[in-house]
């Protein structure tokens, strides 16, 4: 089998390069299929997959079976001043991947997103596939756009939404939280915005049990459980056995010190639904693979 990861260098690309290559994680082995797969990385220096022509003929050119699309601009507030980079890779990109997959008869598995939903549901409950998105900033319009874009374009599609993300590799927040704990005595983060944190390496073992199946559609893919960022980031100290204390604030509050800021959803807590009708959610509460990031941590950031 042949696989073509864009977006390689960032922290799931790596990830998913490192399950490839050790044939599993501690989740499990991965399927048999997968087992000694030619695996071909790429980033924007090798493939600009903003442009189409040059998209159509790699593709082409290589011939993978299946494409996992981790390229994105996921800087949320620099989507707000870069409307027109965050169209281009969040939107563009998929829609070329999409034609050039189509093209070769290749699978396409599209990463996205939580924030392409409003974060206005009432009642408490996790949003599975059949929720209507409505994202309320230029990422989450962005990144929509791309979905409904490989949906159009290519047949054989997997589009997976994840939240939270992070892994020992690149910048995400557990890593912006163990740093700022090491230099302050305390910090503030906002209590009112819940969600789903997600350990790259349980994605990226469910995105590879979807490169083998064809149980094509709109996935939601995340830790098990609900926090808010500040429980989160008060997991987070513990685990990194920082004494810095976690204060909570509001997100009006958070916007008023930071007034660029883009909005957020308030919840959008997601529900692995589609994963337990087809494949499996093995994906692990996000306070279970926590403890596990931080067992596995080299003090790296």
């Amino acid at each position: 089998m042949k696989i073509l990861i864009t977006g390689c260098r960032g922290q799931l690309g790596t990830e998913l390069q490192k399950q490839l290559s050790d044939e599993g994680c501690a989740l499990g082995p991965l399927p048999e299929r997968l087992r000694k797969a030619t695996v071909i990385p790429v980033d924007v220096d090798e493939l600009d997959i903003t442009d189409r022509e040059a998209t159509i003929n790699y593709i082409r050119r290589h011939q993978p079976d299946t494409v996992i699309n981790c390229a994105a601009f996921t800087n949320v507030d620099g989507c707000e001043t870069n409307r027109d980079v965050a169209f281009k890779v969040n939107a563009i990109g998929p829609r070329n991947l999409a034609l050039a997959c189509e093209k070769v008869g290749a699978r396409l598995i599209h990463v996205s997103t939580d924030y392409v939903f409003p974060g206005t549901a009432n009642g408490g409950v996790p949003l599975d596939e059949c929720a209507v998105p409505a994202p309320i900033s230029a990422y989450g319009q962005t990144k929509l756009l791309g979905e409904q874009y490989v949906e159009r374009f290519c047949r054989r599609y997997f589009i997976v939404r994840t939240a939270w993300l992070y892994s020992n590799y690149g910048k995400n927040f557990v890593k912006t939280m163990i740093r700022l704990g090491q230099t302050h005595d305390k910090i503030t983060v906002v209590n009112d915005q819940l969600g789903n944190p997600t350990n790259a390496v349980d994605l990226a073992y469910h995105i590879l049990k979807l490169a083998v199946s064809h149980d094509y559609g709109i996935y939601h893919c995340t830790g098990n459980g609900i926090c808010s960022w500040c429980d989160f980031a008060t997991a987070i100290m513990q685990g990194a056995g920082l004494a810095c204390k976690v204060e909570p604030v509001t997100s009006e509050q958070y916007a008023a010190m930071n007034p660029a800021s883009a909005n957020r959803p308030a919840w959008s807590a997601l529900d692995n639904r589609m994963l337990r009708c087809t494949v499996g959610d093995e994906m692990r509460d996000w306070q279970d693979a926590l403890k596990d990031y931080f067992a596995n941590w080299n003090g790296e950031l």
